[in-house]
């Protein structure tokens, strides 16, 4: 027995494949030149158009960064010796350039080795305050953006661990900051901590149908450690660097001053804390206070939220959306809810809006109600303000066009439509920095001004419109009509006459512009960054448009491999890049906009990079998902997904390009989940490569991505769109990748972990790649130049070379 046992044993262990153990590798030459191109600078104007702050970063973080010490707490991710997130993309320089001049000046007396963050402008936009990760801990810095130079105001001892950590006071000469508290206490090493006794989690019989949250508190350790890392002490830090407590520690979240400056809404976060949801569900508290820190009143307690009715339109009941009237020195406005939050009751308004003016202790005044859930208000002045709502079941979004002043006047809509229908888009109202330096609707007389994408049947044509806001008639003032350029419309000053916009096409860079639309004059570029990418110069770059079987209009971005002759038409290799989105009308599911004059942009997670290889790229493929009336776009997710696919190899296949038997398939998060579907109910790919998604849907029964049934009312949409339950179809090779630390919604890593588990125990061709220290997007070099060697492995062995291996070679190895 002992010797058929140990036999046994053996015959186990060396039938296993072994783990395969790699060190970071790096992708060819080809593909690692684009990912080593240098980032152009992300540019900030002043209002008044005098200067352009220019700040620069690395395209990646290290792995070295990423296993920094973190913590993850009630949502968030915390670096606990600095006191910062531990995710938090630097800047690493600064430079400042005045318009009109050739060249940007360096920012001097910038901090060695600058991690900068948080950066906020003084209400004057004279100043800029951030902050600088050090080390030890989080240093205040502020930049004076006329004299080009940066001072440092405190050491490391700010507390950002809950953000929202500067506000400047309205006279520009001081700063309410967050820092640390004097009476922290040391964290607790949940490794070495000693437990007192067992985690228990109870419910009295209320539903909380909840998504799965992650990095949720778990038990009283966690909670210590989450009290004390949330609080600090707040401080008036004032530009010689001298400060003065303004507040006692507390767990302060947001901080807000009033337009004049006079009073400070704060928020704290209170007990009990949740195991159930983030910390922005626990229980809190926000209180008025004048400028120097005195009580003016509580304004608003709100409890633990851990059992909202059902639906993606729900919401507590109570004042919500709390704010400050822009156009006014000291006015709040909220929305109450007239459903009483549930989106299941049927009421004629979903909402209405109130307003309370200082010292906030009288009655509050009805400003409208909305036919839908309130989402936020453009302010002008007393008499034109414009609204904004949505209902997601529906799609609706109205916008009102109302007048504070008079609340019994019906506020007139402006527009009614399906958001997600871009050729209805109006576009999006002109503001401007005000006398307190808020932004306010950019207003002449009656005349309000809208910048518009421009999306249509025929193109993309941005426009501005001018509209008189008493009789609602528009005038067309501009439309862009740039050949083989696109531009984008960034802002326009009607006083000025001028419009800034940002030009770009497949191989020139984005730069910044200005042009006269009255006197038609410019453009003027006031910059000048070149195309980083050279060897994607020539590349061939079109949108495509095609029909899904049942006669649905069809986009996506198609691109040629390099030196790729179109005349001879050599049948090539290609991917198939896509994301599935929900509609509920086929009109707006069939409206392109994709713009083939969009400056071509290899990002991480971009399958651009394959045209250096030989790839015909098909990049953001149209997958709509469509439920019409009383049907869910769900219910037939499986072949409205294979008919998506079919179409776009079919319309790549008639042009001449591709060897269809050779064509791969790719996606990351719902993408992900979209691929593994693809290759487990069709034939039509050679390969797939699935990055960060979820294949069990059982694993998230509270609802998942637009649907909002649970498992238990619609079980059968749960299994038949679950790859996990179909994994023994599954006959295509599978590269899944994910990251260890992922954080998102539903894709934790077991998914992933789970189904490889399934699949190889199935005898299906997978490898599983866990990045170690990444999240949902992944952010080390390291892991990125490994990602790209991983896939263009699987793409040579399995796409490229499909039949050059023999069928034992190629499932031999499963790991």
């Amino acid at each position: 027995m002992r010797t058929l046992s140990f036999l046994f044993a053996f015959l186990f262990v060396v039938c296993l494949p072994a783990q395969e153990k790699l060190t970071y590798q790096k992708p060819s030459q080809e593909i690692l030149e684009l990912v080593d191109a240098p980032l152009p600078p992300s540019v900030r104007l002043t209002e008044n158009g005098d200067y352009m702050v220019f700040l620069y970063r690395d395209p990646y973080k290290s792995i070295a960064e990423l296993s920094e010490t973190e913590m993850r707490l009630a949502g968030l991710r915390i670096n606990p010796k600095t006191n910062i997130g531990s995710r938090t993309n630097y800047y690493n320089n600064i430079k400042i350039q005045k318009v009109g001049d050739d060249e940007a000046v360096q920012v001097k007396g910038l901090p060695k080795n600058p991690r900068l963050a948080n950066y906020n402008w003084s209400p004057d936009q004279t100043m800029v305050a951030m902050t600088h990760t050090t080390p030890e801990g989080v240093e205040l810095w502020v930049i004076d953006i006329a004299s080009t130079s940066a001072k440092k105001l405190t050491e490391p001892t700010m507390n950002v661990n809950m953000r929202d950590a500067i506000n400047w006071f309205k006279d520009g000469k001081s700063i309410l900051a967050k820092m640390l508290p004097e009476d922290r206490q040391p964290l607790i090493n949940a490794s070495e901590a000693v437990p007192e006794g067992p985690t228990i989690s109870s419910n009295d019989g209320k539903k909380a149908q909840n998504r799965t949250y992650q990095d949720l508190l778990k038990n009283p350790n966690d909670e210590f450690n989450f009290e004390q890392l949330a609080r600090s002490a707040l401080y008036r830090i004032n530009l010689d660097g001298t400060k003065a407590q303004w507040k006692e520690a507390d767990m302060y979240s947001s901080i807000s001053f009033s337009p004049d400056g006079e009073y400070v809404m704060v928020t704290t976060v209170e007990k009990p804390f949740s195991y159930l949801v983030p910390y922005y569900r626990f229980p809190a508290t926000t209180n008025i206070y004048r400028n120097d820190g005195s009580l003016v009143t509580p304004l608003l307690k709100v409890p633990l939220i851990e059992d909202l009715p059902k639906g993606f339109m729900a919401v507590r009941q109570g004042m919500r959306e709390v704010n400050w009237r822009n156009d006014k020195p000291a006015t709040l406005y909220y929305a109450v809810a007239l459903d009483g939050g549930d989106p299941q009751n049927e009421v004629e308004y979903r909402d209405e809006v109130f307003e309370l003016d200082a010292p906030f202790d009288g009655e509050p005044r009805s400003l409208l109600k909305t036919k839908n859930r309130f989402n936020w208000i453009n302010w002008g002045n007393d008499d034109i303000a414009i609204a904004y709502d949505y209902w997601w079941n529906n799609r609706n979004t109205k916008t009102y066009l109302f007048s504070p002043s008079e609340p019994d006047k019906q506020p007139v809509v402006i527009s009614d439509r399906n958001y997600q229908d871009r050729y209805s888009d109006l576009g999006r109202f002109v503001t401007r920095r005000n006398k307190n330096g808020v932004q306010v609707l950019a207003l002449k007389g009656n005349a309000g001004y809208l910048l518009g994408d421009g999306y249509t049947e025929e193109g993309q044509f941005p426009f501005v419109d001018k509209m008189d806001l008493k009789t609602q008639k528009k005038t067309r003032l501009y439309t862009s009509k740039l050949e083989g350029k696109l531009e984008r419309l960034i802002d326009y000053n009607s006083d000025k006459d001028e419009l800034l916009v940002r030009i770009e096409s497949p191989t020139e860079f984005p730069n910044f512009y200005i042009k006269s639309l009255v006197k038609r004059k410019g453009p003027v570029q006031l910059t000048n960054f070149e195309n980083p990418y050279k060897s994607l110069q020539d590349v061939h770059k079109e949108v495509i448009t095609y029909k899904r079987d049942d006669g649905l209009e069809l986009t996506g971005t198609l691109y040629l491999p390099i030196g790729y002759d179109m005349a001879k038409k050599e049948k090539m290799p290609m991917i198939l890049w896509a994301y599935p989105r929900e509609y509920k009308d086929k009109n707006s599911a069939s409206q392109n906009t994709q713009n083939p004059n969009e400056f071509t942009y290899p990002y991480w997670g971009s399958p651009i990079y394959w045209v250096t290889k030989g790839y015909v790229v098909l990049d953001d493929a149209a997958f709509p998902i469509i439920g019409e009336g009383d049907e869910q776009p769900n219910d037939t997710f499986r072949s409205q997904l294979v008919a998506n696919a079919k179409a776009a190899i079919d319309a790549v296949d008639s042009l001449g390009y591709i060897d269809r038997d050779r064509v791969a398939v790719g996606g990351h998060s719902y993408g992900a989940f979209m691929v593994a579907n693809l290759l487990s109910h069709s034939d039509l790919f050679a390969a797939g490569i699935a990055r960060s998604g979820a294949y069990n849907r059982t694993l998230t029964p509270f609802g998942f991505q637009s649907e909002e049934r649970n498992y238990w009312e619609a079980p059968k949409v749960y299994y038949t769109m679950s790859p996990f339950m179909h994994a023994d179809k599954m006959k295509t090779p599978l590269l899944l990748i994910h990251g260890e630390a992922d954080n998102n919604s539903g894709t934790y890593p077991m998914q992933s972990e789970r189904y490889f588990n399934a699949l190889k125990g199935l005898g299906a061709t997978v490898r599983l790649v866990m990045l170690p220290k990444e999240s949902h997007g992944y952010r080390a070099k390291e892991s990125i130049l490994h990602l790209l060697w991983e896939q263009d492995r699987w793409l040579e062995k399995y796409v490229k070379n499909k039949g050059q291996t023999s069928d034992k070679e190629a499932s031999g190895k499963n790991r």
